[in-house]
This record gives structure tokens, C-alpha cells and sequence, in this order.
């Protein structure tokens, strides 16, 4: 990512977001950084956030696709804008020090979501104030279980197109350990973030005494040599030029020193930024993992089961190019970025269905003092899903409403007569 001179004393002043959406917008912040709630545990975020939004007038509707809230603000005939953020949590446990942190036991509002939340909430505020300006309607979606990748496809199944309408445009963004009051866009056409399949996958082996081997056939010996065998499968089957990731997150097995047990769990993450390569790489993932159990002469072939998966993010790029244009003028043009793709992945793009152009950008959120003590060699700045991640709100919340204000704004002004 290209910082340049984001910050730094020649950046223009953060646009002012009257005090009147500002303050209720931190407020909800706050509030829900003290109380997450995990994937498909949304119950009172919902409600939170649906109550912001029916504060400045929309229509509300709780439940889609499980805790999924939609709120819905009508300007007359007209464009369909969609504003889109997440509802839930993160199990790791806060060790930030903040004054507001997680109130909640190993439950850590550790990428974000809680600032996308308000937000879109601060954007509802400015755009309810700015009625006179646009024609057409703007939805205000909660999404649940994004970190599970599951929400998005919930929300669409329960009929979110079908019930609130196809939207012409749909917006979104999503924190970075940038700096504080920039937003990043990707290059037009190119992706921003790679697509994912998550695997659980089972190794059945002998269980028995730990004295003796010879009567058993010990899962966690296969799984540990499936876990190493695993990573060639990027260093020597992938092209250099072809950027993937293969990351086991989670091997699981026995529950004694002297037992041998009968099976062995591990949990996959693989990313790529073509549905081509996260195909491929999956294959050649399950033929390690079935030779490695045969090696070990395990008693029957491991189960795999696939419990989620993402396309890759490509935003559209007329919309792309359009809207660098307009944060540039909202934000000043040292404020807004050039990002190359990430491998983080998220279910955005699903939103994408039947054509709908997508719109998708990242948010800084790293305070003054910690870029440049990070760019001068000392701490690194906590990335997201971190214990210590701690976005600068009071300077990343007003750019964040600002950019999502401007950008429906804009597709909505654009398309009124």
C-alpha cells in the first residue's frame, strides 16, 4: 500500500461532520466495541444498530438471514444505493488497555466492524439531513457472520433483493492498519481481495496405548506430516507469478500423553485471487492429505468438509474510478490511496449477484504517533484480528461517514434528473 503524505502536514482537514451525527455515531462505536457479539450471536448489535438507524428515519426490518437488519430510507423515484456493514465479533481475546475494551471473555470487536457499523450509521445521519439533494433510496444493511463468510449468502437467500430491491450501486469498506483518515482504492479492474475456501477436514486413525505404536495408526502423526507436505503445494505447485496462500489454522487431536487417539481435526484456509487457482489449490490439498493418511495406514480416508467460500473482490471499475475522483474532493487528494490486492477475503462480493456493480475501499485507522513511530523502526502497528488492534476513531470515523456520505451521494445525485 502507498502511504505518501497521507497525514503529514500539507494533507488537507478532514471534512466536518456536524456534531449532530458525529456524536451519536461514536457513541454506537463505543458501545458496541464494550459488547461484541460473535458469528450468528448478533442478537443485541442488531438491535443497536437498528435503532440508530431508525433514529434518523428509516424503515426497519430485523431478522433477514438470520440477525441481518435492513434499513431502508426513501428520496422518491429513483436510483438503489446499498450501504453495507458488518454486525459481528472476533474470538480473541482485547489487550489494547482502552477505556471502552471488550467487556465480553475472549470476544474482540478485532477487525473493525464496529466502526463500519457507525459509519453507516453517521452516512444515514448526513443523508436523512441532505434528502433535498437526491432522489431515490438508499438501503442500510447489518450484515451477520461475515467472519464466517456465511452472511452475505443468508441475507440474499432470505430474499434481500427480492424484499427491499436490486440496488444500481452497492458500497462498502472495511478498516486498514493505514493512516487514520485516508481511504485506499484498488486500480480499476484489479482485485482488492482474494477469494477463500475454508476446509475442515478429519483424519481417522487407531487409537490405543501410547506404549504401543505398533497396534495403532496414529492420526496425529499423519496430520503433522500433512501439515508440513502441505506447504509445498504453494512453493511447488503454484506459478511464482500466481499469488495463493495455504494456511492450516487449526490441528486438533488426543487428549492424554499415553493415548493414542482415533482421530485427528484440522481446519484449512486457502486464498487466491481466481476461483480457477482456489480450485486447484484445494485438490492438491485433499491428494496430500489422503496420501499422508495412507501412509500412515489409517483405517478409512479422511472426510473433508468445505464450510465456506468467497469469490475474489474485484470492484467495478467505473464505479472505482468515479469515486477516487470524488473522495479526492471530499478528502483532499493526500488522503486517498492506491492499495495493491490483499489476501484477506470477506463476502462482499456475493452482493455482486445478478450484475449489481460493486464498490469497495479501505478505511485507515492507524493514529499519527503510531505510523510514524512504526515507520521510524519502533512497534509495528497491530494488524487487524489482533489482540491490540485499536482503530484512531476520533479521526477515522468522521473520513469513514465522509466517504460513504459522498460516494452515495454522488451515485445518487448522478442519476436524478
Amino acid at each position: 500500500m502507498t502511504p505518501g503524505t497521507a497525514g503529514g502536514p500539507s494533507a488537507p482537514p478532514l471534512p466536518a461532520i456536524p456534531r449532530e451525527a458525529l456524536r451519536p455515531a461514536l457513541e454506537l462505536y463505543l458501545d458496541l466495541h464494550a459488547h461484541p457479539e460473535p458469528s450468528g450471536a448478533e442478537h443485541r448489535t442488531a438491535d443497536r444498530f437498528a435503532a440508530e438507524l431508525a433514529r434518523h428515519g428509516c424503515a426497519v426490518t430485523l431478522g433477514v438471514g438470520g440477525h441481518g437488519v435492513v434499513g431502508v430510507l426513501r428520496g422518491g423515484p429513483g436510483p438503489t444505493v446499498l450501504l453495507r456493514a458488518e454486525l459481528d465479533a472476533l474470538p480473541v481475546t482485547e489487550r489494547t488497555g482502552l477505556p471502552y475494551a471488550s467487556t465480553v471473555p475472549g470476544v474482540m470487536h478485532a477487525c473493525g466492524h464496529d466502526l463500519h457499523l457507525a459509519a453507516v450509521a453517521g452516512a444515514a445521519g448526513e443523508l436523512a439531513r441532505m434528502r433535498d439533494r437526491w432522489r431515490g433510496t438508499v438501503l442500510l444493511v447489518g450484515q451477520p457472520a461475515e467472519e464466517t463468510l456465511t452472511g452475505a449468502r443468508a441475507m440474499l437467500d432470505d430474499g434481500l433483493y427480492d424484499r427491499f430491491g436490486t440496488p444500481d450501486l452497492a458500497l462498502a469498506q472495511h478498516t486498514a492498519p493505514l493512516p487514520a483518515g485516508t481511504v485506499a482504492h484498488a486500480t480499476p479492474g484489479t482485485p482488492l481481495m482474494s477469494g477463500s475456501v475454508t476446509l475442515d477436514v478429519v483424519i481417522h486413525g487407531r487409537g490405543g496405548h501410547a506404549g504401543t505404536p505398533h497396534l495403532t495408526a496414529d492420526p496425529v502423526l499423519a496430520a503433522a506430516a500433512a501439515v508440513v507436505r502441505l506447504q509445498s503445494v504453494v512453493s511447488r505447485e503454484t506459478a511464482p507469478s500466481e499469488q495463493a496462500v495455504l494456511t492450516v489454522g487449526a490441528l486438533r487431536a488426543g487428549e492424554s500423553a499415553n493415548i493414542t487417539p482415533d482421530r485427528a481435526e484440522l481446519k484449512l484456509s486457502i486464498r487466491a485471487f481466481t476461483d480457477e487457482t482456489l480450485t486447484r489449490t484445494r485438490r492438491a490439498a485433499e491428494r496430500v492429505i489422503r496420501a499422508e493418511s495412507e501412509a500412515s495406514a489409517c483405517p478409512r480416508p479422511p472426510e473433508f468438509a468445505e464450510t465456506s467460500r468467497s469469490h475474489p473482490l474485484t470492484p467495478d471499475s467505473r464505479a472505482t474510478a468515479r469515486l477516487t475522483d470524488v473522495h479526492q474532493q471530499v478528502l483532499g487528494p493526500h488522503r486517498v490511496l492506491h492499495t495493491p490486492p490483499t489476501t484477506a477475503t470477506e463476502d462482499f462480493s456475493r452482493y455482486g449477484s445478478g450484475g449489481v456493480p460493486l464498490a469497495y475501499w479501505l478505511l485507515g485507522v492507524t493514529g499519527a504517533r503510531a505510523w510514524r513511530e512504526a515507520r521510524a523502526g519502533g512497534p509495528p502497528v497491530p494488524p487487524n484480528h489482533a489482540p491490540g488492534f485499536a482503530p484512531d476513531v476520533r479521526t477515522a470515523l468522521p473520513a469513514g461517514i465522509a466517504a460513504l456520505t459522498s460516494a452515495a451521494l454522488h451515485a445518487l445525485e448522478e442519476a436524478s434528473p
